[in-house]
């Protein structure tokens, strides 16, 4: 997928090898400077890995151009897991002033104090985002008539199960079942998520259980299922899923939908399906912490990486869902995804829908908040299951 995108961009860049350097040295030198007050600052973000167009694969660099248009330097760190990001944030040994945590998270962070609101003045490009990811999301829904006040949507999605045509019998993938990441035929070759929440959802949609339960009994009943499957794991990982998936070095994993996508790009005998037992449905949002040193540049970064031209080039190299309506209406981006892609991202199976097109919820879980109690269950079930 990923190496498929941006062809004139990739022309370009290929011509700077067969020319003199210093003729083409900088592919960016040509973007306009727009004045600010924030021009020598530095904006430290923190974001999840492979999640933000960086000039590779022929991509546009998108920290790159922000900092020729803006003079804003960028520091850019990312993370495997929510937990992780959470972990950082509360040791207080690092500051950022951009993060982009998903749902479930962002409304932790709301309770806990730890983001702050919103300066939507300053995000003109906010009314780029469809009404439906604008407003009344549980996660963030107290404005008035249940708009966001901290967060500002950046990628929606799912996960599912990839797989290799070539080494899982086609019989065994015929249902479009979770069942397959608990089949001993492939002993050492499944991976699951190196995450707590993900990798629980997992064994709860295939036990039939609510992901935001808060018995007991059900959370060890999906540990109790995670326990019978780890000795057919190859092993739990997060990013360096790339490279088991594209090198075939394993036979199936459960990810992201959009990260899905760019493995298969890369590899053409790699497959992927969501089950039909359901799975979680997630929005990653863009949220300024409330320790923040560069509030203004953080705000100014959030609009530029809605503006059209950018969130195309970001969607077309993460290859996740957008929630913004420009880069759903470009013709560009439904050419350059393909159809296959773009039928994955946003035509959802029918088992997923109600009889009148929406949702269906009890299929497609979103993760809230859990209270402190499951939340302290969930870590003593993931440290024991480790």
């Amino acid at each position: 997928m990923k190496k498929t995108l941006s062809f004139s961009l990739a022309l370009l860049l290929c011509a700077c090898i067969l020319i003199p350097f210093t003729a083409c040295s900088d592919p960016y030198k040509d973007i306009e400077y727009v004045d600010t007050p924030y021009a020598g600052t530095t904006l430290y973000v923190y974001n999840w890995g492979e999640n933000i167009a960086n000039g590779e694969d022929g991509s546009m660099n998108l920290e790159r151009v922000f900092e020729k248009k803006y003079k804003i330097n960028v520091e850019y760190t990312t993370y495997p897991s929510n937990e992780e990001m959470y972990a950082k944030l509360s040791s207080g040994t690092v500051h950022y002033d951009l993060i982009i945590p998903s749902d479930y998270m962002i409304a932790r962070l709301i309770e806990e104090d730890r983001i702050q609101k919103l300066d939507f003045s300053q995000i003109p490009n906010y009314q780029n985002i469809q009404e439906q990811y604008r407003n009344n999301q549980y996660y963030d829904c107290n404005g008035a008539n249940g708009a966001a006040e901290y967060s500002v949507p950046y990628t929606v999605g799912m996960f599912g199960i990839i797989y290799n045509t070539k080494t899982v019998d086609g019989a065994d993938v015929k249902d479009q079942s979770w069942s397959l990441m608990w089949n001993e035929k492939y002993k050492g070759k499944l991976i699951n998520f190196n995450n707590s929440r993900d990798a629980f959802a997992v064994a709860m949609f295939y036990n039939h259980i609510d992901v935001n339960t808060t018995d007991k009994a059900e959370w060890e009943k999906a540990y109790n299922s995670l326990l019978e499957q780890k000795p057919l794991l190859k092993g739990y990982y997060m990013d360096e899923i790339y490279n088991q998936m594209e090198g075939n070095n394993a036979d199936a994993a459960i990810y992201y939908a959009g990260d899905c996508l760019s493995m298969i790009g890369n590899n053409e005998d790699l497959a992927f399906y969501y089950p039909v037992e359901g799975t979680n449905t997630f929005v990653d949002a863009m949220c300024i912490p409330k320790d923040a040193q560069n509030v203004g540049a953080a705000h100014l970064f959030i609009n530029f990486l809605l503006e059209e031209e950018y969130a195309v080039e970001n969607s077309l190299y993460t290859c996740y869902a957008s929630p913004n309506q420009k880069v759903i209406d470009s013709a560009r981006y439904k050419e350059e995804l393909g159809e296959d892609s773009y039928k994955i991202l946003y035509d959802l199976p029918a088992q997923y829908k109600n009889e009148d097109g929406t949702i269906n919820t009890k299929i497609c879980q979103s993760y809230e908040n859990l209270n402190s109690d499951t939340k302290k269950l969930l870590s003593e079930l993931w440290s024991k299951l480790k």
